[in-house]
């Protein structure tokens, strides 16, 4: 039997595996835009033309045309087998090989799996059904009383678990599992010849993955003195908390979505959701770690993080920002004053206060943390905090950034933009980075080289790329939108579900599909991925007056062989509909 990896497995590896780490360790790269280019590896020339898309997971090289994700690359740097690529991987990322499918316990293992979320998706129904029961009620109060309305109560399928100690145990029981499926979901503990549900008297909020699994649950206390506060599932074979991110199921249906908000717990989610804020999650009971930060940057551009304003919060947000800086994920600060959490905030003040707080830059927001620590009134605060932020600066690289965070430092501290300036280069060289300029400039962007190709192919392409980018409204592109058979292919894919680094990985896609995918993921620049949908609308109607012109000239053509006047006379009708059809969507491109 053939070895063939499971396919969850495979996707963790690549999703924890850096791929513009991976490929620096054999090319030299710099970044331009969104991308990162360097000379490819795979054939020899003189200027840039490989490229490397973090968002994407992916490779391409506009000379040579060879695409694929990091698997592919090491396995064609190295020479090696798929698999051997695979354990180097697996190694860097600290994972271990999975149960091959050969393995003559593996489906014992898929199978228990499956059991285990069929009995998290059977307790997350129970947990909801009792919460409009009696029993429920203490539980029901105190969400209706922190503001949740019944909408959005089910929307995200909060729940209650009752005073009993085997509700829950008996229910599932009942229903086919066993004590010892349930101890390992970690929805009952088993102790000598008793069983009593994990959670009792709380609040439920169901855990749920980006591919709609629950895979437990965080439960919230209604005795004031019970202990913990917050009590969550502990790991089991379906659950790590290191690796999920709470409302992560929600995220994934918003394909348009421009940031995400990432707050510390349930409840903020749940209630800023309801004020109208899109794009929250929270972590599940601990700091972010780097598993949720690659996570997250699968689902949009940037994070902004929004802890609660008290100072256990902006700790744990400086942590935050090492850790997505770290996974090379945008991301940005929301500083909420006076000490508040983010659903206080809202009902105090409301979402368009809210809305209208600026984001801080992660430097900017760090300047601000330190300017706490110092005593700009004493005769050293405003050195030492000057230089404290120098350290801060030197890692900004944009002049128009540095000149922003130089003249609000002058302010604060009274030395000159020139003194600041140079005691940023003092920084520079007492870290050993001389050799890297301060400011370098603007590396040129590559040219694409010029080959033949059929009439609107490159505006199908882009419209490819934008429906790669996740960034359009569901239902914008459909695969008759293609004339390309390749490209109405790969999009046929995308729109079902899957991610273009896994269409540049299949081994069982031809070489020229893999070439003409590669080439399209990679067109885009990054002002037509802020714009998405407009420059989506704009292909949709080039394509379509491209279209409306073949068979304008179809019909005509048609119509010159014809010998019926009443023929011709219902063709001319014919080309007349599609004359205006095409006249207004020219007048739309004007």
């Amino acid at each position: 039997m053939a070895i063939r990896l499971p396919s969850a497995w495979k996707d963790e590896l690549l999703a924890r595996t850096d791929i513009v780490s991976v490929v620096s360790s054999y090319v030299t790269l710099k970044k331009d835009g969104r991308r990162y280019w360097g000379l490819c590896p795979f054939h020899n020339e003189k200027t840039p033309s490989f490229s490397v898309n973090a968002d994407l997971n992916m490779y391409y090289c506009f000379g040579c045309k060879a695409t694929g994700d990091a698997i592919k690359f090491v396995m064609e740097m190295e020479r090696a087998p798929f698999m051997d690529a695979v354990k180097l991987l697996a190694d860097r990322a600290h994972m271990a090989l999975p149960e091959l499918q050969e393995d003559p316990d593996y489906e014992r293992r898929r199978s228990q799996r499956e059991r285990l979320y069929n009995a998290n998706r059977d307790a997350a129904r129970y947990y909801h059904d009792m919460l409009w029961k009696p029993e429920g009620k203490a539980a029901l109060d105190y969400l209706h009383g922190r503001g949740l309305t019944d909408g959005v109560i089910r929307r995200f399928g909060l729940g209650a678990s009752t005073n009993q100690w085997d509700g829950l145990t008996n229910y599932l029981t009942e229903k086919g599992y066993t004590r010892e499926e349930l101890n390992l979901a970690g929805l009952t503990v088993v102790k000598g010849e008793n069983a009593f549900d994990m959670f009792r008297s709380r609040a439920m909020f169901p855990i749920i993955d980006q591919y709609n699994h629950v895979l437990g649950f965080g439960g919230r206390a209604m005795q004031k003195d019970a202990k913990p506060k917050y009590l969550n599932t502990s790991d089991t074979p379906v659950f790590n908390k290191r690796k999920g991110v709470y409302a992560i199921n929600l995220i994934r249906k918003n394909r348009d979505l421009k940031r995400i908000i990432l707050v510390e717990g349930y409840m903020d989610v749940v209630a800023i959701s309801q004020a109208g804020v899109t794009g929250a999650v929270a972590t599940l009971g601990t700091a972010l770690t780097n598993e949720q930060a690659r996570l997250l940057g699968r689902y949009a551009p940037e994070v902004f993080l929004c802890y609660d304003g008290d100072e256990a919060g902006q700790h744990a947000i400086e942590r935050g920002l090492d850790i997505l800086e770290a996974e090379h994920v945008p991301c940005r600060v929301i500083y909420l004053p006076d000490g508040l959490d983010p659903d206080e905030f809202i009902r105090q003040r409301g979402l368009e206060a809210f809305e209208a707080i600026r984001p801080m830059r992660p430097v900017a927001y760090r300047m601000q943390r330190l300017r706490l620590q110092y005593d700009l009134k004493s005769p050293d605060g405003p050195a030492e905090y000057a230089k404290k932020c120098a350290e801060l600066l030197r890692t900004v690289r944009d002049p128009v950034d540095l000149e922003n965070y130089l003249e609000a430092l002058s302010v604060q501290t009274g030395f000159s933009r020139d003194v600041l300036l140079a005691q940023v280069g003092t920084q520079i060289e007492a870290n050993g980075a001389q050799a890297t300029p301060l400011l370098p400039p603007k590396a040129q962007p590559v040219r694409e080289r010029r080959v033949r190709e059929p009439e609107g192919y490159k505006t199908e392409q882009t419209l490819l790329a934008l429906l790669a980018s996740g960034r359009l409204p569901r239902d914008m592109v459909k695969e008759a939108d293609f004339f390309s058979e390749t490209l109405r292919l790969i999009a046929g894919r995308l729109i079902a579900g899957e991610t273009p680094d896994a269409i540049v990985a299949d081994e069982d896609l031809t070489d020229d599909a893999r070439q003409a995918a590669g080439e399209a993921f990679s067109r885009l620049t990054g002002t037509e991925i802020d714009n998405a949908a407009e420059v989506a609308g704009d292909c949709l109607r080039k394509l379509r007056i491209q279209y409306l012109t073949q068979e304008m000239n179809k019909l005509k053509e048609t119509m010159r062989t014809l010998e019926s006047n009443e023929q011709k006379t219902q063709m001319l009708t014919e080309i007349q509909e599609l004359t205006r059809e095409l006249d207004q969507l020219k007048q739309q491109g004007r």
